[in-house]
């Protein structure tokens, strides 16, 4: 009798049990861990500028690493313009093609991500799956691209600030202002030049000197209009026709990239190059790429200042392993070895406690906000009609 009250208390208990083990385990799985498993075997096509050997030789370990921690392969499409990959997403787009995409991941910011946005050319807000968007630093520069919102579509990777790179052997006092840099290279012909807008980096040092001679830079921050166009960029065409005749060529040629004024400048053919990384004289340095005299300067009215992101297209293939990718590229140890100079040097969007203690601080100038992109556009139409000869 005991014992078969025992074994009747005993049912409901072996049932339960035996319906546990019977529920497959991927049912308690987390959604991040069913886009692990999703994401394992994917190939990741990520288009990402490929003007850089630092930058293209990270990426190489971060593949080997995602390889190695998640199944998943890392494939890096240089391109020498996101813009380009936007055309691409866009042709896709007008053919109707929504799945099967050949870009999975994107290396985007500013106009580019603000065209992608208003175009319908990105998938869902994706940032809030990343478990590692929690040690992101919410008091930079990432909840907006260029004034306009990111709302969860592209994931914060570094911070970008615009500086000169000085060979101080040769420039003993360093400019810090428009007027400075416009009188050194009078006094210095054919030592100082800037890339050919829309080149980034060339359309950049043109944002940076329009806010240098802007007195009130609110106009700046909204969508821009014609009559504050022309207002507000007369005087940058003035310092421009100004600085050309002094300029390397004499302003008749310019770089076509970055790469080539940095190579100029360790070449000794200029004084100065520009740089939109300001970890990247020290990381050239460390690496025989520049001379041990380079030293990164900013403005000191404020270093044009933004953040670069991650974004996935659309109708791009692997999706999840895009995720998974972008996640490790938020890891602390990733952040940490970008930030380092001895691999790239450029800083990390991560909190300053959650990475190594020896780690730079991402602001490493004070800060100008980017413009609205409204105004990058204007300014090189505006200066490929009066320079783009």
């Amino acid at each position: 009798m005991f014992k078969t009250r025992v074994r009747a208390l005993l049912r409901p208990l072996l049932a339960a049990t035996s319906l546990l083990l019977a529920t497959p385990l991927h049912a308690a799985e987390t959604p991040w861990q069913q886009t692990l498993e999703e994401a394992k075997g994917q190939r990741v096509y990520f288009n990402a500028w490929g003007g850089s050997p630092e930058i293209n030789a990270y990426l190489v370990w971060a593949g080997q690493e995602i390889e190695r921690q998640y199944g998943v392969t890392l494939v890096q499409v240089k391109v020498d313009d996101i813009a380009q990959s936007v055309s691409q997403l866009l042709a896709s787009r007008q053919a109707g093609k929504t799945s099967g995409g050949p870009i999975d991941l994107l290396w985007v910011n500013g106009e580019n991500f603000k065209a992608l946005k208003d175009q319908g050319l990105l998938g869902a807000p994706f940032t809030q799956d990343l478990p590692n968007m929690a040690l992101v630093d919410s008091s930079l520069p990432v909840s907006e691209d260029f004034t306009v919102p990111v709302a969860g579509l592209e994931a914060p990777w570094g911070i970008g600030q615009l500086n000169l790179m000085v060979d101080t052997e040769e420039v003993t006092t360093t400019p810090s202002s428009a007027a400075e840099l416009l009188a050194w290279a009078k006094a210095n012909p054919g030592r100082f030049t800037y890339p050919k807008p829309p080149q980034f980096h060339g359309s950049s040092f043109l944002k940076q000197i329009l806010l240098e001679l802007t007195a009130d830079p609110a106009p700046l921050y909204r969508e821009a209009n014609d009559a504050d166009f022309a207002r507000l960029t007369a005087p940058l065409w003035g310092w421009l026709d100004a600085l050309h005749p002094v300029l390397w060529r004499k302003g008749k040629l310019f770089p076509i990239s970055a790469a080539e004024t940095k190579q100029l400048l360790d070449d000794g053919e200029l004084a100065m190059a520009i740089s939109f990384n300001p970890g990247e004289a020290q990381s050239s340095v460390q690496s025989g790429t520049l001379p041990p005299a380079v030293k990164a300067v900013a403005m000191a009215k404020g270093a044009l200042t933004n953040s670069h992101f991650l974004a996935i297209p659309f109708n791009a293939s692997a999706r999840a392993g895009a995720k998974v990718v972008t996640n490790f590229l938020l890891s602390p140890a990733a952040q940490a070895r970008k930030a380092d100079p001895a691999f790239w040097g450029d800083p990390s969007v991560l909190r300053q406690e959650a990475l190594p203690g020896n780690s730079q601080p991402a602001l490493r100038f004070k800060a100008k906000p980017e413009p609205h992109p409204s105004w990058q556009t204007r300014l090189e139409a505006a200066w490929a009609d009066r320079y783009g000869h």
